[in-house]
């Protein structure tokens, strides 16, 4: 795992890798759905998955260059509210200093997904 309480790693690279973190209503279901849509990505592996944290290594369609994605649900819950929380995607290149916006486009992929649901 690499997060902490605090949320997910922060990216060491901007040129190839991505940290997005949004507030959500009805986290859980938001999150189950999010894994889902990462789960059904092309040449994903599930790595780890558990009930706040998950992991896959999704790689590139000709050279196969894997790239790490997670996702984490931070719950931010209040006594009147229990169903708002934050969940942060990041997805990171292993190798190379530039990933030409790929991380970037797979993310914004499935946050736009998400909206669809």
């Amino acid at each position: 795992m690499t997060f902490t309480a605090q949320g997910l790693a922060p990216i060491s690279n901007p040129l190839n890798s991505v940290l997005v973190e949004k507030k959500m209503i009805n986290v859980d279901k938001r999150f189950i759905q999010l894994v889902s849509l990462a789960e059904g990505l092309p040449r994903t592996e599930v790595i780890e998955s558990g009930k706040n944290y998950w992991k896959g290594v999704c790689r590139s369609a000709v050279f196969r260059f894997p790239d790490d994605l997670e996702i984490l649900k931070l719950d931010i819950r209040s006594y009147v509210d229990r169903s708002k929380g934050i969940i942060q995607v990041r997805s990171a290149a292993r190798i190379g200093q530039s990933d030409l916006g790929v991380n970037l486009r797979r993310v914004e992929y499935l946050f736009n997904q998400l909206e669809k649901l």
